[in-house]
């Protein structure tokens, strides 16, 4: 193994992907960028991508044509890029903190491979392009998407006064169960928004067993978190709000007048995550990193269903 592959392999965060992009294709010095921007850690642009692309098919649905690819690519693209925006924010305002937990002081902030200004230039620079996929998509979109950087700007401050900074990571994560409805028909009714209230309480779900890694530094750093506030009952706060989650997709579906396809796939969807807050044990942090990561499957899964139903819809007419 070359010295620049046994350094970029060093290099990787301990809940980076195995084998991920960054490792594999980018040069070494691009390395520290690519963490801010959690490139080595998709499933974060996964999770925040999901519920617009839950929210496009949807409104094929009830358009009665097939997911709109252009936006499917769009959507992934701003994905992409406000994750990373979202991260690298996060990681400036925490940088003290990451220094005092294990699982984070090795952050390119923290660690001194970059400085608090390369962090900020960067910031900028992905703000930029995730403000020219914004422009692509109606006025009414663009302001909604507008409206969803109060979230995402707090977030990094919430850890700090309350043990429920989960509840507005989804406020923000799941701001594209509004958009997918937005863009596709310039304003917001029942079903999008119903969506948008299950994708809130999925997101406490599993970000609250990512937190189950950190329960013990952040009760040493003051840092809040639904995995410190449940601590033994942890399990049963997912499972509500999965259960939560599961029911309000349904009842977007039903107002919806979504087809069986659909319902179905809610069942295994719902299926999943029985099985994810059945396997959970507090005190094995890789077993509630997979869990979590395997949201992005329980995701995918839906939106087939979606998309699916959304097809049968257009083949019906023609």
């Amino acid at each position: 193994m070359s010295a620049d592959k046994a350094n970029a392999l060093a290099s990787a965060l301990p809940d980076a992907a195995p084998r991920n992009f960054v490792e594999r294709f980018l040069p070494i010095g691009l390395h520290p960028y690519a963490q801010l921007a959690r490139w080595d850690r998709p499933i974060g642009w996964w999770l925040l991508l999901l519920p617009c692309w839950w929210s496009t098919a949807l409104a094929g649905q009830a358009a009665s044509r097939p997911p709109d690819v252009v936006n499917l690519v769009l959507f992934w693209i701003g994905a992409v890029a406000m994750r990373g925006a979202g991260s690298t924010w996060n990681d400036i305002l925490d940088r003290d903190l990451d220094a005092k937990v294990a699982r984070t002081r090795g952050r390119p902030l923290p660690s001194g491979a970059v400085t608090l200004f390369q962090a900020s230039a960067f910031l900028a620079l992905q703000l930029l392009a995730g403000l020219f996929v914004l422009l692509c998509f109606n006025l009414f979109s663009i302001a909604l998407g507008f409206a969803a950087m109060v979230p995402v700007l707090v977030y990094p401050l919430m850890k700090r006064v309350t043990n429920h900074p989960q509840v507005v990571l989804g406020l923000a994560f799941s701001w594209g169960a509004l958009m997918g409805w937005a863009v596709s028909f310039g304003s917001l009714s029942a079903p999008p928004l119903l969506l948008y209230a299950a994708a809130i309480l999925w997101t406490v779900g599993y970000d609250t067993i990512y937190a189950l890694q950190d329960i013990e530094d952040d009760a040493i750093v003051g840092i809040g978190s639904t995995a410190r506030a449940y601590g033994d009952r942890a399990a049963w706060f997912v499972g509500c709000c999965y259960a939560g989650a599961v029911l309000l997709t349904g009842l977007s579906l039903g107002v919806n007048q979504s087809g069986i396809v659909s319902f179905g796939t809610l069942a295994v969807y719902a299926a999943h995550l029985c099985w994810q807050v059945a396997g959970l044990r507090l005190d094995q942090p890789m077993v509630a990193l997979r869990f979590f990561r395997s949201n992005r499957d329980a995701g995918l899964i839906l939106f087939a269903g979606l998309s699916l139903d959304a097809v049968l819809r257009w083949l019906a007419l023609h």
